[in-house]
């Protein structure tokens, strides 16, 4: 029968920590290609309703970043669609 030396977890850990490391990593790579690091996120929450909530250069701010926002959704669905029309 196989018996384990004594100090064998410690290996377990070792393994565990670098798979979880390597995961970091390519969850950062992933959200780093996928513009998820967007400082400006805060915005996108507010629309017309909240001009009264904000100061001018905030709302003003919030609105610049919704439109540039939907313009960059629309680029985004477009290549999807043009990607799509490919593979047919």
């Amino acid at each position: 029968m196989f018996e384990l030396q004594d100090g064998w977890t410690l290996y377990i850990w070792l393994i565990s920590g670098a798979a979880i490391l390597v995961g970091v990593v390519f969850g950062i790579r992933w959200a780093s290609q996928n513009e998820q690091f967007d400082e400006d996120i805060k915005y996108l929450v507010f629309d017309e309703g909240d001009r009264d909530k904000m100061s001018p250069e905030e709302f003003a701010k919030s609105q610049q970043v919704n439109a540039s926002q939907e313009l960059r959704r629309k680029e985004v669905l477009a290549e999807r669609e043009a990607a799509a029309r490919e593979q047919n």
